[in-house]
């Protein structure tokens, strides 16, 4: 069965979505986290403060990547049932950072305030990238690595950096196949599932703060292998 194509106008949204986000992205960057209002990602993006509102509930959600969540999930459910979960989530969380990233190193080292591209331009280029990406899921390495950088140094967001880990941890739970919501559920296959989940997450976040801090010159999808592996023993695939 062919999957559905979006229409015209889902496409439209997601478009706007993710030119919000990237001036979002980039004004935070340049000017700080709190200094920026929503009413300036607004006028950044030429669009009113409510049409913000309306695709980021929260100032908070403008530095967050929803595409990961679905990629992991997607690739947890594809993989054998009868393999260990540390090796389905774990190969699910490689595969998925190679298609965010392309798999390796981020071109052009860290961006300046100063220097480099227009701002508008990279921001428009962010966004332009990432509309172009949500079919095969890659969000641009460099976006991607200065929404991590702002999640490390901004308290506000460390805090929903945390929702989101355990917001994700439930989706897989669930690609595994266990619907956490049926009393009929077996409890020791959910609290298995979870903890499993949680090691294999934990474990990226180390490689994603390695990456950060090497301004990701290192391959994504790499770390989080050698991080599984230095986890749980055995190789991922990178």
């Amino acid at each position: 069965m062919n999957e559905r194509k979006p229409t015209l106008r889902e496409r439209q949204r997601t478009e706007t979505r993710r030119a919000i986000q990237a001036h979002a992205v980039r004004l935070f960057t340049g000017r700080g986290y709190d200094e920026v209002t929503v009413a300036d990602v607004a006028g950044a993006a030429g669009v009113s403060a409510m049409t913000v509102y309306r695709h980021f509930p929260t100032k908070e959600d403008l530095v967050l990547v929803d595409q990961p969540a679905r990629l992991i999930a997607d690739r947890v459910a594809a993989s054998p049932a009868e393999e260990p979960v540390v090796r389905r989530v774990g190969g699910a969380l490689v595969e998925a950072a190679a298609l965010l990233t392309g798999g390796g190193p981020v071109a052009g080292g860290a961006a300046s305030a100063g220097g480099g591209p227009s701002a508008d331009g990279a921001a428009s280029g962010a966004a332009s990238g990432a509309a172009d990406g949500v079919a095969s899921g890659a969000v641009g390495e460099r976006f991607l690595l200065d929404c991590l950088r702002l999640m490390v140094a901004t308290p506000a967001l460390r805090a929903r950096h945390l929702d989101s880990q355990y917001a994700l941890q439930e989706v897989v739970v669930e690609a595994l196949g266990l619907d956490v919501t049926d009393p009929a559920t077996d409890p020791e296959a959910v609290f298995h599932a979870r903890a499993a989940t949680s090691a294999c997450l934990a474990a990226m976040h180390t490689a994603l703060t390695r990456w950060t801090a090497d301004d990701g010159r290192t391959n994504l999808p790499r770390l989080i292998a050698r991080a599984l592996t230095a986890t749980f023993g055995g190789t991922y695939a990178s």
